[in-house]
This record gives structure tokens, C-alpha cells and sequence, in this order.
């Protein structure tokens, strides 16, 4: 905290105005307020203004505690600063440690009141404090905060460490319960997996949150899409049935009204008698066929319709399992999760051993990727991230792999390519990073990174083949940015 300098008078943008309402007390407030409230700062922005709407509302009282609240916080440090010919560096050092306590500290220990009113009280005493008074006090003080304090985390860590295992415990039980193959299965796995990873960022956690909570949006559509199938199938049955019942009645008069025509043509006496008998029997067969018609076609219309809902079922399982290979993907860039290099390097690396062809594996490290942090925050750092995993998918084949294993660290699987194709790849990448520029809140990011390459040996694990690829980027690393090198 620099030295607090002199206090400028409020007023002093225009003495005149002052002059002019010398005679006239609230005529004076009124032209101090206005100086006041155009000073810079806490002056005139928080004091300043205040104390110019009180006078306007003629409110004495509030006048007053602007003033004093000025008096007290301003002008006494103001005139010990004079007194002491100026703020020295352990006055400083108070007050830098004043605020700690007082603000950043307070305001951390929210959650526990009784630390918080410890914390501001103390930070209060610490401003009250003055060359001689006793120190033994405040140092007393100070170490029992700062020991309650590490109790409190303490504490704080274990319950969260306590809390994190049982909900752990909650999911592992649940995934046991699935079965295998659920989609389901691959989110809970995923939150786990995540739980173990340790604490996760910010960025994290929200994208995790989403997912999840689009998830429970897409249970509830297949789960009205199973229901309305169930419903239409329900309905196709009730009229299956409803229908054979009506045929099975249809039938039964049929067959009584046959008899009955029967009966007549063997009594019929003329011709005209049996033309009138047979146009009845027709009609009669006329109108059973078409009750049979109505209904085949209300039996096939019910059944599009289940097919229809069986077919919105499909669908919504389909963005089920596309929702669930989110768990598979690191958030922020796109690229598989370390859970997602697991399962494809296992498949790349068994059709591999099946089709005798190479495998390679690329580790990609961005270089000075701190400093971007440092220099363009990490907004510009997320930035720089998703730049050159956007750059990765341009630069690689379409079946090549992305998996972000950490930080700014990344692995590239090759499927099929030897050493020296692999190098060329990752080569040609750093060629294309170097011509697409990176523009984050109008200022320009450099981006490079330094990669090692290694091809899979027959019958190697993959964390001996990551290790062999990291050593070679390290490598890399040494003989300066913006490198590839090899290692057989």
C-alpha cells in the first residue's frame, strides 16, 4: 500500500463557490459536498456523493456521520502521516496486514462466524494500534486466529475428504446395479472419475454439471417416449382384441343368418324367391368383409403407430449413449478425457497387434503456456487451449486420435503410421499452428509446443510407450521450443 499523500481540499476545484456561501452555512455544506463528490476515489464516489444527498435532503444526521466517518478514517491517519514526517514502511506493513485480516480473511471465514467476527476485530485493534501501546495483545491475538484457522481447514478438509468418499461409495453401489453396456453406466463412471482426480476447475465442474443436467432432460424424453409406446402398443392390443370379438360376433351372425338362407331356398317356391334369398347372402358376406377390412386397416395403422413411438424410443437412446461419450471428452477442448484415451487406445492398440501395423503416439506439450496465463489470464489460457486442439484436428487424418492428459499437456494416438509418418504429422501441425494466429480480447497469443514421438513395440503397455514419448518431448523441450523429436 503506498503512502496515503496529502489531502486535497474538496472544495478546491472552485474556491470561489465557497467564498460565495461563506455567510451562509448550508450554502457552504452544500459547495463542500460538490467538492467533495468530485474528488477521485473512495472520496467522491462512496463520502462524497453521500454527503451531497444529505445536504440536498437537508439530512443533518447523515451529514454528520459522513463527516465524522471522514474525520475518522481520513484526516487522523492524514495528520499522523504529518506528525511522523510521513508513512513508514512498518506502517505500511500494518496496514497491508490490517486488510488482510480485516478484509480477505473475514471474508474467507464466513462460513464460521465466530473466526470472521475474530478476524475483523482483530484487524480493528491492528488500526487502532499506535507506536508504544502493547503488542503482546495483538500477537497473542493473531496466533490463536491463525491456529484456529488451521484447525478449522483442517476439519473442513477432512469432512469434504469424508463427504467425496461416501458419495463415491453412492456411485460405485449404483454402478454395480447397472447393467453392462448402460449408458448410464459410462456418466456415473465419469463423475467418479473425476471425484478420484482430485479437486477440478472451475471449468470442469459447470461443463460436468451441464452434462449431467442434460442427461436427466433426456431420461425424462425416453421415458415419455417408452410410455407412449407402451400406450400405443396397450391401444393396437385393446383393439386387436375388441376387433376379433366383433368378427367372432360377425362371424357367429353369419353363420346364423346361413343357416337361416339355407332354411329359405329349400321352402322357396319360385325364382323370384331365390334371387331375393341369394341378393341377401351376398349382401350379408358383403358386410363381413368389409367389417374385416376396417379392421385389418385399423390393426396396421395401430401398428405404424407403435413403430413410430418404437422408432422415437431408438432415437432418444441414440442422444442417450452421444450424451454419455460426453464423459468421455475433456470439456473445455473437445479432446478425449483421459477415461477416452483409455478405452480408444485399446482399441487402436488390439487392431494394431491384429493387423500387424504400427501405432504411434505423439506427446504434445505447449510451450510457455504459464506465461500466457500470467499475460492474458486464464481466459486467454483457455483460448490458447481449444486453439491448438482445433489446429490438431485440421493438421491429422481423420482417424487419428486427440486426448488432453493434463494441464497443457496432450497425447496423440496415429493409427498405422510408422516413425517417420508420425513425425511429418505432428510436423506439419506445428507449420499450420504457426500461420493461424490467436486473437483473445484483441491481442495476440503466440501458441507453439514441443512434441516427442514413439512408436508402439510389440506387446508394450501404453504408460511404458507415454513414458518413452514424454522422455523424447522433454527432449524436445531442452533443444528449444517449437521442436519434434523422435525416439525409436
Amino acid at each position: 500500500m503506498s503512502p496515503p499523500g496529502p489531502i486535497a481540499s474538496p472544495a478546491s476545484s472552485d474556491p470561489a463557490a465557497l467564498l460565495t456561501a461563506a455567510n451562509d452555512p448550508r450554502a457552504l455544506l452544500r459547495a463542500y459536498a460538490e467538492g467533495m463528490a468530485g474528488l477521485p476515489g473512495e472520496l467522491g464516489d462512496l463520502l462524497g456523493r453521500r454527503l451531497r444527498t444529505a445536504v440536498a435532503e437537508e439530512d443533518w444526521a447523515s451529514c454528520a456521520r459522513v463527516l465524522r466517518q471522514f474525520l475518522e478514517k481520513y484526516l487522523h491517519d492524514f495528520a499522523a502521516s504529518l506528525a511522523g514526517g510521513g508513512v513508514n514502511e512498518s506502517e505500511q506493513l500494518r496496514e497491508l496486514l490490517r486488510q488482510a485480516l480485516g478484509v480477505a480473511l473475514a471474508s474467507l471465514l464466513e462460513p464460521v462466524p465466530e473466526l470472521a467476527r475474530e478476524s475483523a476485530a482483530l484487524a480493528e485493534a491492528l488500526r487502532r494500534w499506535r507506536p508504544g501501546d502493547d503488542l503482546a495483545a495483538l500477537a497473542r491475538r493473531a496466533r490463536e486466529l491463525c491456529h484456529q484457522v488451521g484447525v478449522h481447514a483442517g476439519e473442513a478438509a477432512e469432512r469434504q475428504a469424508l463427504l467425496l468418499s461416501l458419495f463415491d461409495l453412492l456411485l460405485e453401489n449404483l454402478f454395480e446395479l447397472l447393467e453392462d453396456g448402460s449408458w448410464l453406466q459410462a456418466q456415473v463412471a465419469g463423475v467418479r472419475q473425476l471425484l478420484l482426480a482430485g479437486p477440478a476447475d472451475r471449468h470442469t465442474l459447470e461443463a460436468t454439471r451441464q452434462g449431467l443436467r442434460e442427461l436427466v432432460y433426456q431420461q425424462s424424453l425416453l421415458r415419455q417416449g417408452i410410455a407412449q409406446t407402451k400406450d400405443a402398443m396397450r391401444g393396437m392390443l385393446d383393439t386387436f382384441v375388441a376387433r376379433m370379438e366383433g368378427m367372432a360376433d360377425s362371424t357367429g351372425q353369419y353363420q346364423s343368418r346361413l343357416e337361416a338362407h339355407r332354411e329359405a331356398i329349400r321352402q322357396a317356391r319360385s325364382i323370384t324367391e331365390l334371387g331375393r334369398r341369394l341378393d341377401e347372402v351376398l349382401e350379408d358376406t358383403a358386410q363381413l368383409q368389409r367389417q374385416a377390412q376396417r379392421a385389418r386397416e385399423e390393426l396396421v395403422a395401430a401398428r405404424e403407430e407403435v413403430e413410430a413411438a418404437e422408432a422415437r424410443v431408438r432415437a432418444l437412446e441414440e442422444q442417450l449413449r452421444e450424451a454419455g461419450d460426453l464423459v468421455r471428452r475433456d470439456p473445455l477442448t473437445g479432446a478425449l478425457n483421459l477415461r477416452g484415451l483409455e478405452e480408444r487406445y485399446a482399441e487402436l492398440a488390439a487392431q494394431a497387434e491384429r493387423e500387424a501395423r504400427p501405432l504411434a503416439l505423439a506427446m504434445v506439450d505447449m510451450d510457455g503456456f504459464r506465461e500466457v496465463n500470467s499475460t492474458h489470464g486464464h481466459g486467454g489460457g483457455d483460448a490458447a487451449l481449444r486453439h491448438v486442439v482445433q489446429v490438431l484436428r485440421e493438421a491429422l487424418r481423420g482417424d487419428d486420435c486427440i486426448a488432453r492428459h493434463g494441464g497443457d499437456e496432450f497425447v496423440l494416438v496415429l493409427p498405422g503410421a510408422d516413425l517417420d509418418e508420425a513425425t511429418a504429422l505432428v510436423r506439419r501441425a506445428q507449420r499450420l499452428l504457426a500461420v493461424r494466429v490467436l486473437a483473445h480480447e484483441g491481442r495476440r497469443i503466440p501458441v507453439t509446443f514441443s512434441a516427442g514421438v514413439a512408436v508402439r513395440q510389440l506387446g508394450e503397455a501404453r504408460e511404458d510407450l507415454i513414458r518413452r514419448a514424454d522422455r523424447a518431448m522433454y527432449q524436445a523441450k531442452r533443444g528449444g521450443r517449437d521442436r519434434v523429436q523422435a525416439t525409436r
